[in-house]
């Protein structure tokens, strides 16, 4: 059988957190959960994820600068941008993400960008 591909995400939210985690599993994938961007990027370099979902704005190290790091470390691995404020869509700096989705209940577009990037 084929290695689980595995998801990282990075969201302060727990209720997010879970409902990712829950919905990644059911799609057959291992995931990983962190609360805060010095927690991602601590967990990264142990976890080596195939695909990072990360929130933008979280207390602490923001997720941009947490997109940035993971990118310098390790260019190839996906990160799609999640955030509940879509202005950001127009920062710069999410130009290096490879998607970028505003959050919502409905999880189908945030589905098939990983479905697209890590299939």
């Amino acid at each position: 059988m084929a290695e689980k591909k595995k998801i990282m995400v990075v969201d302060d939210e727990e209720a997010i957190r879970v409902l990712y985690e829950e919905e990644f599993k059911d799609e057959g994938y291992e995931v990983v959960s962190c609360s805060n961007g010095d927690e991602a990027l601590k967990a990264f370099d142990k976890e080596k994820p195939d695909l990072v979902i990360l929130d933008i704005a979280m207390p602490g190290v923001s997720g941009l600068e947490v997109l940035s790091k993971i990118k310098e470390k390790s260019p190839k691995t996906p990160v799609i941008m999640s955030t509940a404020y879509s202005h950001y869509k127009d920062d710069f700096y999410t130009y290096v993400a490879d998607a970028y989705i505003v959050k919502s209940p409905d999880l189908t577009e945030l589905k098939s960008k990983v479905k697209e990037l890590i299939g």
